[in-house]
């Protein structure tokens, strides 16, 4: 698929506010598709990468096209932003014709919105492209962070944490925590994550936690207050011993996913991550990365989970927030993101569940690469409960914490 084509081209009541969140639009879905015909849709996604920038204005092109919806990415720095602009309006008394129509939002974000009825919903199993969603095969697609999403999210991506390294100067990377921990101490300065709180740099957290606590069990239940200092002590162990080895002897840290894989593009340092099984091919078939790029995962598994799109309580244009959502799901829609020359996302989708012509789509897709097969990719690590990580990254910030 040519990479080119994806570059940058129902009022609430506070009486239904204070029933708890609001259900999904009642009518069918040829009304919701009439009532969306000519509204904007704000949508507040992550714009740190220029690859998904140029995938979301695509999704809105497409959009125009077949429904007359316009699609404005409104790009975050952090999705906690969109989440205070939600509480704030809520807090106002504003319970129709918010600012924020979709969200791109998953964890600890979606627990609190969730909590604080910031909802709309339930209206994913209702979008007309639901059934294709493999919800057994990938239970990440309705649960986040052990949160039931009950339907007041509607997933697009699937994830999973994969390694990357270059096999011209290290042909056999490290495959277990022990090793890897062992090979940052052995090969100073050329090694890092991302600073917490950012997601990725929380995401090789939780794998340490994975290696190092005793009974990883207790990830899945809200923190104990009263064991947290004992049951988190080997991470911080871990962390305290590799930190004077890391690059720039941890005194700074990369910022995001990006300027991590640009420290492995520019040879700084010798081992890299993504949240995207797919990123490095992508990376190679846009030309920044060299072709000796390989990704690899840990024994015993990592990291995954699902992306998913929420829409606030007080939207503004609730028809077409799902109109976008629906969009997400459609399978050329999904092959196109899965496409390691667009982004190389794992689809959410049952392939089995497609006609044969949208199945099609996936077969005649080359990974890439260095992209793994799904059988190669390993154990699906589940996601802490989202208690975990807010605390983690609290206590990070104040251990480790460097000024940006």
């Amino acid at each position: 698929m040519n990479r080119r084509r994806f570059g940058k081209t129902a009022v609430s009541t506070f009486a239904l506010m204070m029933l708890g969140p609001r259900m999904a639009h009642a009518g069918s879905w040829e009304a919701i598709l009439a009532e969306a015909k000519d509204q904007t849709v704000y949508w507040h996604a992550w714009g740190g990468d220029t690859k998904i920038n140029d995938f979301i204005a695509f999704i809105g092109a497409e959009a125009q096209k077949r429904h007359g919806v316009t699609l404005e990415h409104v790009k975050l720095a952090s999705t906690a932003d969109a989440v205070a602009r939600v509480r704030a309006e809520r807090d106002a008394g504003q319970t129709s014709g918010g600012a924020v129509d979709l969200i791109w939002i998953n964890g600890e974000n979606f627990a609190a919105m969730k909590a604080q009825d910031l909802l709309f919903g339930p209206y994913a199993e209702g979008l007309p492209n639901w059934p294709l969603v493999d919800t057994k095969g990938k239970p990440a697609t309705v649960t986040d962070f052990t949160l039931p999403t009950e339907g007041y999210e509607s997933p697009w991506a699937m994830a999973q944490l994969v390694f990357e390294h270059d096999s011209a100067t290290l042909p056999e990377p490290p495959r277990t925590l022990s090793a890897l921990h062992d090979w940052i101490k052995a090969n100073p300065g050329r090694f890092t994550y991302p600073q917490p709180p950012d997601y990725l740099g929380l995401t090789f957290l939780k794998q340490v936690l994975y290696g190092t606590l005793a009974d990883p069990a207790v990830l899945q239940s809200p923190i104990d207050p009263a064991s947290y200092e004992a049951t988190i002590a080997p991470l911080w162990a871990f962390l305290d011993d590799i930190h004077p080895s890391l690059w720039r002897e941890a005194k700074a840290f990369p910022e995001n996913e990006p300027a991590l894989g640009l420290l492995l593009a520019d040879g700084e340092i010798g081992i890299s991550f993504a949240f995207n099984p797919g990123r490095a091919s992508a990376e190679i078939a846009a030309g920044t990365l060299p072709d000796t790029i390989q990704t690899f995962v840990l024994e015993g598994g990592t990291i995954g989970n699902a992306s998913f799109v929420a829409i606030p309580f007080n939207a503004a244009h609730m028809a077409g927030a799902q109109v976008i959502a629906n969009l997400i799901l459609d399978p050329a829609i999904q092959a196109a993101a899965q496409d390691p020359a667009t982004l190389g996302f794992q689809t959410v989708l049952n392939l089995d569940a497609l006609t044969p012509e949208d199945r099609a789509r996936f077969d005649a897709l080359t990974l890439g690469p260095a992209t793994l097969s799904p059988a190669d990719l390993g154990p699906v690590l589940l996601e802490p409960h989202a208690s975990w990580m807010v605390k983690i990254a609290e206590d990070w910030v104040q251990r480790y914490g460097v000024a940006k």
